[in-house]
């Protein structure tokens, strides 16, 4: 039988991120199938209900203890906008194209850089703002204003990734003082009871067929996080993150066999763009980071030899 632990880090790392962007990339065909009978907001809260369900073994095994939290209010925050950019997310997908959708939804890393700078008060410099700036270019080539009519739907996915990137700021701030577990558990059980307020107004119960649909979307998005998370563990972001950008031949494939969806290649070009300058960002962000880190250690090594005291050997 074969076992990852013959790869080397990097190497499991990257087939983590591989098979979970197959896993995201079906869980979006379920979202759609849902959502041709359910409203938007309720598929939502089922993805957060499943997967809090799926988490329960998890909370039995680490015991409530582990989930001792001092920055409530931030998690507080951090899940109502993930339950947006959820929500937004689902609807991109139900009304569009969905590897366009899934194209237009990889300028997340581009919003997290302007986010760094106005939030964060991150220093950025020429090389990812020229890169920033690419991406947001092949934002245009898919949508083509001009050409053809840009539609506010067009632009769901667009503000789904500025919401995603929100998100990842406020992960990035708890994950100082946070273990990444007990940020999963709290942004899911939260995320369900928001959820669950809203889907209530609109709320139809679902066919046999959707039951397991909904399931589904809970399961393969609780897997598909956890194999992410185990990649950002075991290997540099990167290293494994390129792998992410699979998404979009795997939404192609699943959305053709699937639905009949085709898409044009203006899609494929601009989904390129955006995905290059996105893991150009990782990229130089991984070196700035091993620098400060390189740097930091080298004051460390030196500090105790500036400050030993005079006349020793």
């Amino acid at each position: 039988m074969f076992s990852t632990k013959l790869l080397s880090a990097p190497l499991q790392g990257a087939l983590f991120v591989v098979i979970a962007s197959f896993g995201f990339s079906v869980m979006n065909l379920l979202v759609r199938m849902a959502s041709e009978e359910l409203p938007v907001m309720e598929v939502t809260f089922f993805r957060n209900f499943f997967a809090f369900i799926f988490m329960l073994p998890w909370l039995l095994r680490v015991g409530i203890g582990e989930l001792r939290t001092k920055r409530i209010k931030l998690h507080f925050i951090r899940s109502l906008n993930g339950l947006a950019a959820m929500a937004v997310w689902f609807l991109s997908i139900s009304l569009l194209p969905m590897a366009q959708a899934v194209a237009l939804n990889f300028t997340v890393p581009l919003f997290a850089t302007l986010g760094a700078v106005i939030f964060l008060k991150e220093t950025v410099k020429l090389r990812r703002w020229i890169a920033t700036a690419f991406g947001f270019v092949g934002v245009l080539v898919i949508l083509r204003p001009g050409t053809q009519e840009v539609s506010v739907l067009m632009l769901l996915p667009v503000l789904a990734a500025a919401l995603m990137a929100i998100s990842v700021l406020l992960i990035k701030t708890l994950t100082q003082t946070e273990k990444p577990s007990v940020t999963v558990f709290y942004t899911t059980i939260f995320m369900t009871l928001f959820s669950l307020v809203p889907a209530m107004f609109v709320w139809e119960w679902p066919s046999q067929k959707i039951w397991l649909a909904v399931a589904g979307v809970g399961l393969l998005g609780a897997i598909a996080n956890l194999l992410v998370t185990k990649a950002l563990a075991i290997a540099d972001a990167s290293s494994v993150m390129p792998f992410d950008y699979t998404r979009l031949p795997f939404m192609a494939l699943i959305a053709f066999f699937a639905v009949g969806e085709i898409p044009d290649i203006w899609t494929w070009v601009g989904g390129g763009i955006i995905a290059a300058s996105a893991i150009y960002i990782a990229h130089r962000e991984a070196r700035i980071r091993r620098r400060a880190k390189a740097e930091l250690s080298t004051r460390d090594t030196l500090r105790p030899a500036s400050h030993a005291p005079r006349g020793t050997a």
